[in-house]
């Protein structure tokens, strides 16, 4: 008894041993089965690197999900979307695991968890326990598998954190011995770059992507370029493509870059949109890993030297260049090519008009009727910023165009655009919207004084919208509800989206999930087969407008 409580003491407090590493910890598989993967720890995802590996689950769901070793639940959670229902287990040797897109948490915690959605009426939570609530041992069943959440087919999301800052740190090292894997990677792609007003690529200040097929013949540079690459990594047993663990880049056998996925922090995730050529994403869907560090981008799994990648191309001589590809299991694959010196003119790029935005500093961008502040730290390089205001005085507001080409930011900045006419007396119906050809996005807000204000993290078209439209629900099945109780809903908004729903079954609350834009019912107990039903169904937006329907069955 004077142990376990002196093991809550330490747990309570954050005082258990500092992480170990995958050289002194092996965990058991999470499965009864043979592991395969569908994806790895830091493939290259929108916005982020994947956190962790996703287990198969043999095309099914229900799956018994064991914790990975020693330790306690300390969290778990439901969302819409992202993992979907996940638990937390924090373990004694400093790492946290998390098990992602559950169908359903051991029955103890399953209690715990639908006492809180009651209690409260919410599908949504997030609930963290003591260290002597849910103590589980190695290979103890803490949840079924699903495909919960943004998950596009059953398995599970496996993750191994830090207890003490929350960094993702890659799971695979701890499960070599759950897995077999001889293939090395394969590239397909090498891009050349040319700083901007400093090099020339083959004659141009345009980029230049090329097939490994195509490399045997040399590239012609001068002044300051970088190069990327496009690569995959495979396994064996499955025909499933992967991230590549590391990659590094050689000029004139000197190493200049290196890019390693062992350990991502949160904070760092979305800065995969400086190290990727975000342009080539937007236009292409292509992943380019650029061996380049840019000035603003502070990711921890890039190392460079002097010139954060880029090279200096200023003798008429063949550079060579060699990236070496490896995996986890120390498969290698090398690509070699030729960077020829050729003497170019170098004009130097002019700015050109627009504002010109800096990584380094605030840039307050402010139009009649507009402002938008970027913060020091949501750039990764500078950028030009072109504007256009359009419309005229009979709409709410101007339409105005903030262009910057393909760049992104790292995070949300604030925009307030001002209502120029209050076509709806209810000052909670508008909203700002961004415009991407025929596609509109609602980027919310609230009025205030004349104005709405709201954060973005994309550049774009913007202008204040109204919605005074409820939302959608359609009901499906409903000739079966009585028999099958299997009772669900299409539900959608086409402006602000859906915000809150509630169902009442003969005026009680009954948990319903919303799933890829359908309502589903949780708990089919809740009705009673052969007994006639009255359901009461409350859908709103995030303007506030509601959706109220009832149903008898």
């Amino acid at each position: 008894m004077i142990r376990r409580i002196g093991t809550a003491i330490l747990l309570s407090m954050g005082l258990w041993v500092r992480a170990q590493s995958a050289d002194t910890v092996t965990y058991r598989s999470p499965i009864d089965f043979p592991m395969l993967l569908s994806a790895n720890f830091g493939e290259l995802r929108p916005n982020h690197f994947h956190g962790g590996i996703d287990i198969k689950t043999q095309g099914v769901t229900g799956k018994v999900v064991r914790s990975v070793a020693d330790g306690y639940i300390s969290r778990a959670a439901v969302f819409h979307g992202g993992y979907g229902q996940a638990v937390y287990v924090t373990h004694p040797d400093g790492h946290t695991s998390v098990y992602g897109h559950v169908e359903k948490f051991m029955p103890s915690l399953q209690e715990r968890v639908r006492d809180y959605q009651y209690k409260y009426e919410t599908f949504t939570c997030d609930l963290s326990f003591e260290p002597d609530e849910f103590p589980v041992k190695a290979g103890e069943a803490i949840a079924l598998s699903g495909n919960e959440g943004a998950s596009a087919g059953p398995h599970i999301h496996l993750e191994i954190r830090r207890t003490d800052n929350g960094n993702y740190i890659d799971p695979l090292p701890y499960f070599r011995n759950c897995l077999k894997d001889a293939k090395p990677p394969v590239a397909s792609m090498v891009g050349f770059y040319p700083l901007v007003g400093q090099g020339l690529i083959n004659g141009s200040d345009k980029k230049l992507l090329l097939g490994v097929s195509s490399l045997d013949s040399p590239v012609y540079a001068w002044g300051k370029i970088y190069t990327g690459i496009i690569a995959k990594d495979y396994m064996d047993e499955t025909t499933n493509h992967y991230g590549v663990h590391s990659v590094t880049l050689y000029v004139d056998s000197v190493k200049v870059f290196c890019s390693k996925t062992d350990e991502i922090s949160p904070r760092e995730n979305r800065m995969i949109n400086g190290f990727i050529d975000y342009d080539e994403l937007q236009r292409t869907r292509r992943l380019v890993m650029r061996s380049y560090k840019s000035s603003g981008n502070k990711l921890g799994i890039l190392f460079t030297e002097k010139g954060n990648g880029a090279i200096t191309i200023d003798e008429e001589r063949d550079y060579a260049f060699c990236y070496v590809l490896e995996d986890n299991f120390g498969n290698t694959e090398k690509y070699r090519f030729t960077v020829r010196g050729k003497r170019q003119d170098i004009s130097g790029k002019k700015d050109g008009n627009g504002q010109h935005l800096y990584w380094n500093r605030t840039n307050i961008v402010q139009k009649p009727g507009l402002e938008f502040v970027i913060p020091k730290g949501m750039l990764y390089d500078d950028a030009r910023l072109y504007t256009e205001v359009k419309g005229d005085s009979a709409d709410v507001s101007f339409n105005y165009m903030l262009d910057a080409g393909n760049v992104p930011l790292h995070d949300y900045c604030d925009l307030a655009i001002g209502v120029r006419q209050l076509s709806v007396p209810d000052t909670t119906k508008y909203y700002i919207v961004r415009m991407d050809g025929a596609r509109r996005h609602s980027e919310g807000g609230q009025y205030s004084e004349g104005w709405v204000h709201t954060k973005v993290r994309n550049f774009g078209t913007f202008s204040v919208a109204v919605d005074t439209v409820p939302p959608r629900v359609i009901p499906v099945g409903r000739s079966s509800w009585q028999s099958s109780r299997n009772i669900r809903f299409r539900v959608s908004d086409g402006e602000t989206g859906v915000a809150e729903y509630k169902v009442y079954v003969d005026g009680s609350f009954v948990l319903f999930g919303l799933k890829k834009g359908m309502l589903v019912i949780q708990d089919k107990d809740r009705i009673s087969r052969g007994k006639h039903h009255r359901m009461d169904i409350v859908v709103t937006d995030y303007c506030g407008n509601e959706t109220r329907e009832n149903y008898e069955f």
